[in-house]
């Protein structure tokens, strides 16, 4: 699993935006960057939309004030999913990040295998990556949900 200290691993995350599909290159995206990115293990499952996701939008502006260039929302789902999700939940400050094939959280060691419920998944869990570098990570136990709220990130900037 990524540490805090250590660069991001390479990767490709899609976006869907009004001009169509991006696929960002993670170390170009966040090069420069002060960025919270968070994983929830699906789209439009309770925790996630309930709470997790609502979080970021109601702190975006003060995690901004702390310096944060980007907020990010990554999820192993597709990024039609992503941005129908961040539509419904009025995210329009968090970048909403598809990691369709979970490789990216293959890579960062944050995946997991749900089984019949979805398949492979990503943990849930939040950082804060300062010029492509993890300054803070923050891992969810199983089925727990305090670590990673926007709340907490907050507090750690």
């Amino acid at each position: 699993m990524i540490q805090q200290g250590q660069a991001l691993p390479a990767g490709t995350l899609g976006q869907l935006t009004k001009d169509g599909m991006v696929n960002h290159d993670v170390a170009t995206l966040f090069a420069g960057k002060k960025v919270v990115l968070f994983a929830v293990p699906g789209a439009f499952t309770p925790t996630c939309s309930e709470a997790h996701l609502p979080g970021f939008v109601v702190l975006a502006d003060q995690l901004k004030a702390k310096g944060v260039d980007i907020i990010a929302c990554v999820s192993v789902n597709d990024a039609f999913v992503m941005k129908a999700w961040g539509e419904a939940q009025n995210a329009s400050e968090i970048m909403m990040l598809a990691d369709g094939d979970a490789s990216f959280n293959k890579a960062l060691g944050l995946d997991m295998d749900t089984a019949a419920f979805g398949g492979i998944r990503s943990q849930r869990y939040a950082m804060v990556i300062d010029n492509g570098v993890v300054t803070t990570l923050n891992v969810e136990a199983p089925k727990s949900f305090e670590v990673s709220t926007a709340e907490a990130v907050l507090a750690s900037l």
